[in-house]
Formats: C-alpha cells, sequence, structure tokens
C-alpha cells in the first residue's frame, strides 16, 4: 500500500478552509432558523446551535495548538472569538503563546480573571515568562502566587529580560552531570527521568559549582564505552550565552552551528538555563515578519484589527509621506516654466524618479539584510559604497541610454534624449547613496534599520529626480 503524505502546509490550509467552511454554515442555518416561526423556537434554536457548534469543537480538538493558532489569526474579530470559545480549554496557554501579540491582546480581552489563571497554570517556567507581562496586574499576582519559591523565582528572573534577549527566552528545565563520573552512572542518572526535556541533544557537564566545563551530546553517550569517564569523551568546544545576549544574534549562531540546545550563563559561566532550537525558529519567524512590516513604516498590526487602531498605527509614516509629496510638488513647481515649455518633461519625469526609487530600494534592502546578519562593519561600508556606485554608474549608463534613445525617437530631440539619459545616471548613483545611508544612519541613531526605510528612499528619491531630471532640463533645453 502506498501512503501519500500532504506537506504540513497544505494541510494546515485545508483545515483553515474547514473551519470557515463550518463557520459560514453554522451562520446560514442559524439565520434560518432564527426567522422560521414555529412551536418552541427557543428551545430548537439552542439545539440547532449546539449541533453546529459540536461539529466545530470536535474539528478544533483534533488540531494541534500551533494550527488553531493559525486559524486564529486568519479569520476577523467575531469568528475569532467564537472559535476561542470553542478551544478546549487545556490548550488555551499554548495557544496564546503561539499567536501574535496583536492577537493575544484580544483573546485576552475576552477572557475571564480565572480563565487566565487557568490558562497560565498549564504552562512551564519559561512559558509563563512570555504570558504574564500581557496578563492583567491583579492577574499577574495571582498567577505568580499560585507558584513555589523556586519557580517564581525562574519567572521573575526571565521577566527582568527585554523580549529581544537571550535570558527572555531561556527553559530552566536541563539536565546536568559532572566530569568525574562514569557514563554507566550516567545512563542509570537518566533512567530515572520519566521523560528529558524537550530538545535535549546534549547534557551540560558542570562542576560543583555549577561553572560550565563542556558537554556530553547523548549519541557520544550512547556509543561510548559505558566504563569511560565523562571528563573523557565530553567536548569542550562549547557555544555559550549570556542573558543579556541579543537573541537575533543567538538565532544565527544556533543556524550557523546547526545547533539544537545550548547553555545560558552568568558572568561566572555558572549555567542558569538554556535556549533550544524551538525557541530560536520563533525568533527568526518574528524577526522576518516585523521586518516587513517596518519596511513600509508598520508596526505590528493584526490583519484584522479595528479601523481605529490600523489607522492609529499608519499615521506616522503617512503624515511623514503627506511632507516628502509637498516637498517633490515644491521642486515640480520650481520649475512650471520649464514644463509648460517642453510639455513632454511632465511625461518622462515619473520614468526618472521611479527607476530612482527602485534603485534605491534594492540597495537598502541589501543593506538591511548584511545588518541583520552583522556582515557590515566600519571596515568594510566603504567597500559596500564603491561597489554600489559602481553598479548603479553601469545601469544609469545603460538604461539610461536605452531611454534617452526612446526619448528621442518619441519627442525627436537628440537634447530632450541626452538629458534624459544624463539625469537617469545622476539619480540612479543617488539613489544608491540614500539607499545605502538611510539605514545605517537609523541603525547609528539606535532605531531598526529596516523601519520605514523604504518610506524614505521613495520620498527622497521622487524629489531629487525631480530636481535632477528638471534642472539639467532647464539648463540645456531652456
Amino acid at each position: 500500500m502506498t501512503v501519500i503524505s500532504r506537506k504540513p502546509q497544505e494541510s494546515l490550509q485545508e483545515s483553515l478552509q474547514q473551519v470557515i467552511r463550518l463557520l459560514e454554515r453554522h451562520k446560514l442555518v442559524e439565520g434560518m432558523v432564527h426567522k422560521q416561526e414555529m412551536a418552541k423556537h427557543d428551545l430548537v434554536e439552542q439545539l440547532v446551535h449546539r449541533q453546529n457548534l459540536a461539529e466545530l469543537q470536535m474539528k478544533l480538538a483534533a488540531l494541534h495548538p500551533a494550527d488553531i493558532a493559525h486559524i486564529l489569526e486568519a479569520l476577523p474579530p467575531a469568528d475569532r472569538l467564537t472559535i476561542w470559545g470553542l478551544v478546549d480549554a487545556d490548550d488555551d496557554g499554548e495557544i496564546l503563546l503561539e499567536v501574535s501579540d496583536a492577537v493575544r491582546e484580544s483573546l485576552l480581552a475576552d477572557m475571564a480573571p480565572h480563565e487566565m489563571v487557568a490558562a497560565a497554570g498549564q504552562l512551564d517556567t519559561d512559558e509563563l515568562a512570555d504570558l504574564v507581562p500581557d496578563l492583567p496586574q491583579d492577574v499577574q499576582s495571582e498567577v505568580l502566587g499560585t507558584l513555589d519559591a523556586e519557580d517564581r523565582a525562574e519567572v521573575q528572573s526571565a521577566m527582568s529580560y527585554t523580549d529581544d534577549q537571550v535570558g527572555a527566552l531561556m527553559d530552566f528545565d536541563m539536565v546536568t552531570i559532572r566530569a568525574d563520573v562514569r557514563l554507566e552512572v550516567v545512563l542509570r542518572y537518566l533512567r530515572r527521568f520519566d521523560e528529558l526535556p524537550t530538545h535535549t541533544d546534549k547534557l551540560f557537564v558542570v562542576d560543583e559549582d555549577e561553572i560550565i566545563k563542556g558537554v556530553l551530546p547523548l549519541n557520544k553517550l550512547l556509543v561510548s564505552d559505558p566504563d569511560q569517564y565523562v571528563g573523557n569523551v565530553m567536548a569542550d568546544d562549547v557555544v555559550i550565552f549570556q542573558p543579556f545576549d541579543d537573541a537575533g544574534e543567538a538565532a544565527q549562531a544556533f543556524e550557523r552551528y546547526d545547533l539544537v540546545s545550548a547553555p545560558v550563563v552568568d558572568s561566572n559561566h555558572k549555567v542558569i538555563g538554556r535556549i533550544t532550537v524551538d525557541q530560536m525558529v520563533d525568533v527568526i519567524r518574528e524577526e522576518s515578519e516585523a521586518e516587513v512590516l517596518s519596511l513600509a513604516g508598520l508596526k505590528d498590526e493584526d490583519l484584522f484589527s479595528s479601523v481605529g487602531k490600523a489607522v492609529k498605527n499608519r499615521w506616522p509614516w503617512l503624515a511623514i509621506n503627506i511632507c516628502t509629496a509637498f516637498i517633490a510638488s515644491r521642486v515640480i513647481g520650481a520649475f512650471e516654466g520649464t514644463i509648460q515649455h517642453l510639455v513632454a518633461l511632465a511625461a518622462l519625469m515619473p520614468i526618472v524618479s521611479g527607476i530612482g526609487g527602485n534603485t534605491g530600494t534594492q540597495t537598502t534592502t541589501l543593506i538591511i539584510r548584511g545588518l541583520a546578519l552583522g556582515q557590515i562593519t566600519a571596515s568594510n561600508t566603504r567597500m559596500l559604497m564603491m561597489k554600489e556606485l559602481g553598479i548603479a554608474l553601469i545601469n544609469g549608463a545603460v538604461w539610461g541610454g536605452v531611454l534617452g534613445l526612446i526619448a528621442w525617437a518619441l519627442y525627436g530631440k537628440w537634447d530632450l534624449g541626452l538629458v534624459m539619459t544624463s539625469a537617469m545616471l545622476l539619480n540612479m548613483l543617488v539613489a544608491a547613496m540614500v539607499g545605502l545611508f538611510v539605514p545605517l544612519a537609523m541603525q547609528k541613531l539606535g532605531r531598526d534599520p529596516a523601519y520605514g526605510s523604504s518610506v524614505m528612499i521613495t520620498a527622497m528619491t521622487d524629489s531629487l529626480g525631480f530636481f535632477i531630471f528638471l534642472g539639467l532640463a532647464t539648463v540645456f533645453l531652456m
């Protein structure tokens, strides 16, 4: 028998469509029943309501919490709350961790305090540290009050770090061993566990003061002579992190060294926790999503957030756009006489500014990626500048020449074609410089290099493109 497996994303999308169809059928049937006149109308309506929701509930019960989180994010607020009310309460905590911050806020707003406490009670201490800051103050106190002293200290420790630091992602559930014991003893020790912590691919070797000495990979433990001492077979070239390290840089290290787990140590190299690959995957995903939004000048926004919230989120860069648009219009206004003298300029100038904007966006995207990967330093900035100028020079000469010939052919003016070529060349050079220095300047100011860069590039290249093209036309064609 041949078994054909579906890709996870295909299966997830199919589940989403099934939930949407069930929701639509639920609304349709309830609407029809509500309009009909019959004996015991209220009783019949309640029975139909329960029957329709029971099928939805069965569908949700078969899904993983992460899949339910995806479905919740893909639904408008009213449908989202309907589904949220049908989710098994035992999954509430995990789902709240999986959804985006904006969606989590909307779900928590629909929960009673005792439901929040129950959801938090399903989570480990490292997971609690992610959820507790989003809970109301009185609920936070109640949740922390249900923990023993050790767990409460761990949660408070993780909460003391910012979201972009390794300490906020620490897992306190780990296995440590000593270097002066035999592997046979380690194996007997591990058999006492009901199960090992998730993503345990190595054991952390420490001394009596919990100072990291090395790691013992599980595959090494299983194939080595049981009479060997841990210290003889452990690896001492350990990739370690400190709680104040940047989470994005840690994620890059996990990718670079193919890590599954790694110890987190304090300033004295004492092991205080660990981070695992599942957390790093979340960091990479969240940073990628944030970068896409940042390029357009947006912060974290729920796809189905209210009009008011969406408007407020988008106002800042729209205001900046209006200001830059006025600047561009004033640039054009300064050359009204030139445009009236040669109307062809009005048709050609959007081409110059548009190509410049595209060039700047290409450059800035490359620079933002380099900054995110830590590949751009003070020593190679000059080389990057020369490279981008070289690319812009070649592209400007080639494509400027092509557009110059087209302008000449269309309007029969060789000098207009020459102005078009020169403007394209100069604007692409300027766009490359702007695309390089805008994200670098943002980083220098302590801001996210991606935040609003695309908006700024477009605004600046539009104004400069109009100025260069119309300025050259005024000098050489008037």
